[in-house]
């Protein structure tokens, strides 16, 4: 089984590929379950992690900035949603990294992200293109 990793810095595939939410929160959860780098994991595997996660990242934060700009303006989401939205566009201005610190910093990213997702799915159903 093989895998693309797409880099969309501009996020013009965001609004077009669906989701594939369980295997990046799979690696997510691998990635921050590491103790210590694991054995043979190289520099270049980290900056491949870190890109796919850093991808993944940017459209899961799409489609919550999306929901977030339906929701109505007395929301109680509305701050939650800003503030994980506003800690996203900070994290995500950080050039991506070839060390284990920065594929945890994204995988950290990408499960909050998705937090924020299922608390505003949770509201208001799934929005169709």
């Amino acid at each position: 089984m093989s895998h693309t990793v797409l880099h969309d810095p501009e996020g013009i595939l965001a609004q077009t590929l669906p989701l594939d939410r369980g295997p990046h929160l799979a690696l997510a959860a691998a990635v921050l379950a590491w103790g210590t780098a694991p054995a043979g994991l190289r520099a270049a595997d980290c900056a491949q992690i870190s890109l796919l996660l850093t991808g993944h990242a940017r459209c899961v934060a799409s489609d919550v900035r999306r929901r977030f700009e339906a929701l109505p303006q007395d929301s109680e989401l509305r701050p939650v949603t800003e503030a994980v939205l506003r800690e996203s566009v900070r994290r995500l201005s950080v050039p991506s990294q070839s060390t284990v610190a920065h594929a945890r910093n994204r995988a950290r990213l990408v499960t909050a992200l998705y937090r924020a997702l299922d608390q505003l799915d949770a509201v208001q159903p799934t929005m169709t293109p």
